[in-house]
């Protein structure tokens, strides 16, 4: 156990979170890999299309929760009464003493007008605007604290359990954001990412959650940095 601290909590919701949508990270998700794949004209025309019409769709916000973590060991994280299965959380994150459960969206509207444009058989234009909305959801600024704060992980990325995502949202206050989780913890708005962090004076503080780096996909078309080995399954 951890003792001799009182327990603390902190919540923030962020509303209108500035972006700066990165365009080489819209065309990843078109399948361009930076630096080696050039779009025609025609696609950068439809790219600023979308990026436009993107702009007047995208209504960004963000909530995040700090609490104390009151246990933990090698695979868990105990906070606010949640137990997180993380395995090797420990030896990746160092001993962290706060985490923070959050999540941002770009809201509904943007999605919305993908699936008519599809219905309008606009297809080009339907799925650049999908990738400006991905772009535009990974683009919200992260969390930023006075102690070391670790990289961020989500359920799903790397051996994180996608079914766990039902027990951040215990933590997170994703419903002050416009955000819910369905039974297959499935997310709605589509268009949001929820994560964790964990702070602290002996946090460690790298990159080692970069998934594209470990990733055995060899050939992956959205890899946005080499892997650092030889990549196999």
């Amino acid at each position: 156990m951890i003792a001799g601290r009182a327990h603390t909590e902190e919540v923030t919701v962020f509303a209108d979170v500035p972006l700066a949508i990165d365009p080489d990270e819209v065309l990843r998700f078109q399948g361009y890999k930076r630096g080696i794949d050039v779009p025609t004209p025609d696609v950068l025309a439809l790219f600023d299309e979308a990026l436009a019409l993107g702009r007047t769709l995208i209504a960004p916000s963000a909530a995040v929760r700090w609490l104390d973590v009151t246990d933990r060991s090698a695979g868990t994280v105990i906070a606010g009464g949640v137990t997180l299965t993380i395995p090797d959380i420990e030896r990746l994150w160092g001993r962290v003493e706060r985490v923070a459960a959050g999540v941002c969206t770009i809201g509904d509207a943007l999605e919305r007008r993908v699936s008519e444009l599809w219905d309008e058989r606009e297809l080009p234009l339907a799925v650049m605007l999908d990738s400006v909305g991905s772009g535009a959801v990974e683009s919200q600024e992260g969390i930023r604290r006075d102690v070391k704060v670790t990289n961020r992980i989500s359920p799903g990325y790397g051996t994180w359990d996608v079914a766990e995502q039902s027990q951040l949202f215990r933590l997170c206050p994703a419903a002050a954001a416009g955000v819910s989780l369905n039974d297959a913890c499935f997310m709605r708005p589509a268009k949001s990412i929820s994560l964790l962090v964990g702070a602290g004076p002996e946090a460690r503080v790298d990159h080692y959650f970069s998934q594209c780096a470990r990733c055995w996909m060899a050939g992956c078309a959205y890899r946005r940095v080499p892997a650092r080995r030889p990549v196999r399954r």
